[in-house]
């Protein structure tokens, strides 16, 4: 009777329970629900104010506004430029090779300085040929002194024959009249064929003196310009490098070179540009010069302005480049050779291009295009063909106007006829208003699936 006793309880106890159970779960479906509000149609975060967690889906509520950045197109002259990175070459480069052999006996700069044209650089022992100099000069002398006794036998000689010559003459008379005798005329005439023969021994002694002296003045000058070269100056203005021969040294005549000098005012800067840029450079070019702009890749960047000087006569057919030179004036010696900068040829300037930033063009299956916020701030697709790019911009040459908005970010969750709306650029992508909806039961939050931010709502 006990075990019969306790059989109605429990089974009381289990219909109490599965009661219980069954009014738990139609309160749960009752109030477990809940939606979000948010102006992005990014979707956000929903909270929910009951009990427990749950997760949230956000989803689009029928063409609500997609937040962009968006930009004017603007009209401005826009300068028609190419940049590359170039190196700058020196001027000119003149290593100094002595022209004579000797001791170097003095140097007049320091290593690194910088000397102007003309400037003594380095003094060789001249005293060996400053002693050849004045040995050629002694020589100059003595054959000066033979060529004044050849001159003067000439002119004795040549009296001389006067003389014979009359008296050949005479005695030639006398024997017609037979007062001499033969023999005695024969005697004058030879005498007289005699200097005359002297005084062509003679002049032939003055044209070998003459001949000698030339030569000792050759040797003369020949020594002194020898002597010259004893002192070095600098051929350019430039800077020094490093000494190669000290002071003291034996150096040898068109052997030792004695140091560099690098000429850096002018100075060059190279660079080559694709070849494709070949026909707009000679096309500007042939109208005046072109600008190029230098600019260091140091912290504190210096910008130089110089000017399109040399096209190379080849494209590389290696890397597809045409080789360039700009000069610059370089005054402050800002660039130094071998150094790398970033350089910029300016071809022309165009007058009243349209621009936008350079990420409001995307690409298609058509070819270019931009989407374009209308009045009522749904956009429209509009293929553009664009022009050069400067700095961040980029030139439309057709199929935009002047004032219109493009947007810059955010296409990718656009369609034409997708209504927008602006936010800030610094703004994390999605972070603006929306309305969302999430889902959850109990004191928890709701997450959506897409960026923004919502407030839930429990219902």
């Amino acid at each position: 009777m006990k075990a019969f006793s306790t059989l109605p309880i429990r089974a009381k106890t289990w219909a109490a329970f599965a009661c219980l159970a069954v009014a738990s779960l139609a309160i749960h479906g009752c109030t477990g629900s809940t939606t979000a509000d948010s102006n992005d149609p990014g979707g956000g975060k929903g909270s929910g104010k009951t009990g427990g967690k749950g997760g949230g889906r956000r989803s689009f509520d029928g063409g609500g506004p997609v937040p962009v950045v968006t930009a004017k197109v603007t009209q401005r002259d826009v300068p028609i430029e190419v940049s590359v990175v170039g190196n700058v070459e020196a001027y000119a480069t003149i290593s100094m090779i002595p022209q004579i052999s000797g001791q170097l006996v003095e140097v007049a700069f320091g290593e690194g300085d910088y000397v102007r044209k003309n400037q003594k650089l380095f003094t060789i022992d001249p005293r060996p040929l400053q002693a050849q100099l004045a040995q050629s000069k002694a020589q100059l002398a003595r054959d000066q002194a033979l060529l004044n006794q050849a001159e003067a036998n000439l002119k004795r000689d040549d009296a001389s024959l006067v003389n014979a010559r009359t008296e050949a003459g005479r005695y030639a008379s006398l024997f017609e009249q037979k007062i001499v005798s033969r023999e005695q005329v024969d005697q004058y005439k030879t005498t007289a064929d005699t200097l005359a023969q002297s005084l062509v021994a003679d002049r032939a002694a003055i044209e070998s003196a003459k001949a000698t002296i030339a030569s000792d003045q050759a040797a003369i000058d020949t020594v002194a310009l020898q002597l010259a070269y004893t002192i070095i100056n600098s051929p350019i203005d430039g800077k020094t490098g490093n000494l190669m021969i000290k002071q003291g040294s034996i150096v040898s005549a068109n052997s030792t070179v004695l140091i560099a000098i690098t000429q850096i005012e002018p100075t060059y800067v190279t660079f080559a540009v694709p070849e494709n840029n070949l026909a707009d450079i000679k096309k500007y070019s042939a109208q005046g010069k072109l600008s190029v702009q230098a600019i260091t890749q140091e912290a504190n960047a210096v910008k130089e302005q110089g000017a399109l000087t040399f096209i190379d006569n080849n494209v590389d057919m290696t890397t597809g480049t045409i080789k360039l030179k700009g000069t610059f004036p370089n005054t402050d010696h800002k660039l130094w050779p071998g150094q790398y900068v970033n350089v910029v040829l300016r071809l022309t300037t165009r007058p009243n291009a349209l621009v936008v930033p350079n990420q409001a063009v995307q690409s298609g299956q058509d070819g270019s295009f931009v989407y374009v916020v209308g009045d009522n701030r749904r956009v429209q697709a509009k293929p553009v063909v664009t022009g050069p790019r400067v700095d961040q911009d980029l030139v439309i040459d057709k199929g935009l106007e002047e004032g219109e908005t493009v947007v810059t970010e955010g296409q990718l969750r656009l369609a034409p006829g997708s209504m927008v709306t602006t936010r800030d650029p610094n703004a994390p992508p999605g972070d603006g208003g929306g309305r969302g909806r999430g889902q959850g039961s109990g004191d928890g939050k709701g997450s959506g699936d897409g960026q923004g931010k919502g407030r839930g709502k429990t219902s």
